[in-house]
C-alpha cells in the first residue's frame, strides 16, 4: 500500500497499523460466523489473495466525465467523483456554500480526521471495516454547521481489475441540516470496500441516501456507521441493485436522549445475484425512537438477506422502536432469508418487529385483470407499487428520480411512470 500521499499523522498512522494487524488476526469472515452465515466470500478472498485486483494511482484517463454514470450535475450543490478510489478533479465540482465545507479525505483537516477517523466504525470487531481502515484511499469529508439547502453527491466508479477502499466522513454540527447522496457504479469485475461514518451532533438533521448500483460482476462490501447526539434526527436510506456479491451494513448508535432514526432499504436481485443487508440499531440511552423498514424484490435464482437487530440497553427506558421486513419473490428459484431480531434489556419500552415473505397475491392480480389489464402488465404494476412505497419517501426530487430510475430498470417488464409513459 502506498501511503506517501495519504494524510497520515502519527495518530492516523497508528490507527491504520492497528487496523491492519486486527484484520490479520480476524481474517476474512466465513459462514461459520453468525453474522456471515448466509454469505460466503471465498470467491472474493481467493481473487484478492491472488492479486487479481490492483490499486489505482490515478483516475482512469479513458473515462470522460460525460460518460460517468449516475451524475446529478448542477442539480447537486457539489459532486465529488472517485474513479477506482482516486479523486477525479476534472469530473468533480466542490460547492461554495456558507456553513458547508466539502473536501476529500486526502485534503481534509488533520484535526477533523484525528477527532473522527475510525472513532465510530468498529474495526476491532469487523474484519472488512479493519481492511478498509488500514487501506483507506480517499473519499469525501463533509462538514455542516448551518441549515444547508440542497444536497452533496459523492460518486464512486469502479473498473475491471481494480480494488478501492473509499472512506467518507459526514459531520453535521449542532443544529445543522445536511443531505448527502453516495452512489456506487462501475463496469467489469472489481472490488469495492467502503466505510462511511456519519456524526449527527445535538439537534442536527441528516438525510442520507446510498445507492449501490455496482456491475453485476463486481464485489461490494459497504458499511455505514451512524452516531447520534441529543435530539438529532437521521434518516438513512439504502437502495441496492448491483453486484455479483454485495454486503451492505448499516449501524446506528442513538447515544443521547431524544435522538430519532429512520432506517429504510430496498434491494432488487435477479439472475444469480447475492445481496446481504445487515442492520444494527443500538438504543444506548433513554427516550429515543427508531423506525426501520426494509423491502426485497427477488427474481431468477438470486438470493437476498435481511438480518436486522434492534438492541435496547439496560438503561434505555422509554425507547420506542419498530422494525419491519417485507420480501417479494418473483420466481420459484429465488431465495430470501429474513432475520429480524430484538434484544431488550429493560421492560419500559415499546418495541415490535415483523417479517413477511411471499409472492404476488392473486386477489389484486385478479382485480387488475378484470379491468382489462394484461397478466404481465398487472404483475409489473404490483411490483412497482411494492417498491414505490420506499422510493416515494425520498424527499429530494432529483434524488427520487435518479434512484427510482436505477431501481425500476432492474425490475421485470417495463413499468409505467406517473405520466403513463413507459420506462
Amino acid at each position: 500500500m502506498n501511503t506517501a500521499t495519504k494524510p497520515d499523522t502519527d495518530v492516523l498512522q497508528q490507527i491504520r497499523e492497528q487496523a491492519g494487524q486486527r484484520f490479520e488476526q480476524l481474517g476474512w469472515p466465513t459462514p461459520r460466523l453468525e453474522e456471515w452465515k448466509y454469505t460466503n466470500l471465498q470467491a472474493l478472498q481467493s481473487r484478492f489473495d491472488a492479486g487479481a485486483f490492483r490499486e489505482a494511482a490515478t483516475p482512469a484517463a479513458s473515462r470522460s466525465s460525460a460518460s460517468l454514470p449516475l451524475r446529478f450535475g448542477d442539480r447537486a450543490l457539489g459532486e465529488l467523483v472517485f474513479v477506482n478510489g482516486v479523486f477525479s478533479p476534472e469530473a468533480s465540482s466542490l460547492p461554495s456554500v456558507a456553513g458547508l465545507r466539502v473536501t476529500t479525505f486526502r485534503n481534509a483537516s488533520v484535526d477533523v480526521l484525528e477527532e473522527h477517523f475510525a472513532r465510530y466504525a468498529d474495526y476491532e470487531r469487523h474484519a472488512l471495516v479493519a481492511l478498509n481502515t488500514a487501506n483507506a484511499q480517499d473519499g469525501a469529508v463533509i462538514e455542516a454547521d448551518a441549515a444547508i439547502e440542497g444536497f452533496v453527491h459523492v460518486l464512486f466508479v469502479g473498473s475491471d481489475g481494480f480494488q478501492s477502499f473509499p472512506r467518507n466522513l459526514i459531520v453535521a454540527g449542532r443544529g445543522s441540516q445536511l443531505a448527502v447522496v453516495e452512489s456506487y457504479a462501475g463496469t467489469g469485475a472489481y472490488f469495492t470496500n467502503s466505510v462511511t461514518e456519519i456524526v449527527a451532533e445535538d439537534g442536527a438533521v441528516v438525510d442520507h441516501y446510498r445507492l449501490e448500483c455496482e456491475s453485476l460482476e463486481a464485489f461490494h462490501v459497504g458499511t455505514v456507521q451512524i452516531h447520534q447526539g441529543r435530539s438529532s434526527s437521521v434518516s438513512s436510506r439504502s437502495f441496492a441493485v448491483g453486484g455479483a456479491v454485495a454486503r451492505n451494513d448499516t449501524n446506528a448508535v442513538l447515544a443521547a436522549e431524544g435522538a430519532n432514526l429512520v432506517l429504510e432499504g430496498l434491494f432488487v436481485t435477479n439472475g444469480t445475484q447475492h445481496i446481504d443487508n445487515h442492520t444494527l440499531i443500538d438504543h444506548a440511552v433513554p427516550h429515543c425512537e427508531s423506525v426501520e423498514l426494509y423491502k426485497g424484490i427477488l427474481d431468477g435464482s438470486s438470493r437476498g438477506i435481511f438480518d436486522g437487530k434492534i438492541m435496547v440497553r439496560e438503561g434505555a427506558q422509554k425507547t420506542v422502536s419498530r422494525q419491519t421486513n417485507k420480501n417479494l419473490l418473483l420466481s420459484k428459484t429465488a431465495v430470501v432469508d429474513s432475520k429480524p431480531t430484538l434484544e431488550i434489556f429493560n421492560d419500559d419500552v415499546k418495541c415490535n418487529h415483523g417479517s413477511t415473505i411471499g409472492q404476488l397475491e392473486e386477489e389484486p392480480l385478479f382485480y387488475l385483470r378484470s379491468r382489462g389489464i394484461g397478466q404481465e402488465e398487472a404483475r409489473n404494476l404490483l411490483v412497482y407499487a411494492f417498491a414505490s412505497e420506499l422510493v416515494d419517501r425520498i424527499r429530494i426530487d432529483a434524488v427520487r428520480e435518479q434512484i427510482g430510475r436505477a431501481m425500476f430498470q432492474q425490475m421485470p417488464g417495463r413499468l409505467p411512470d406517473r405520466r403513463g409513459e413507459q420506462r
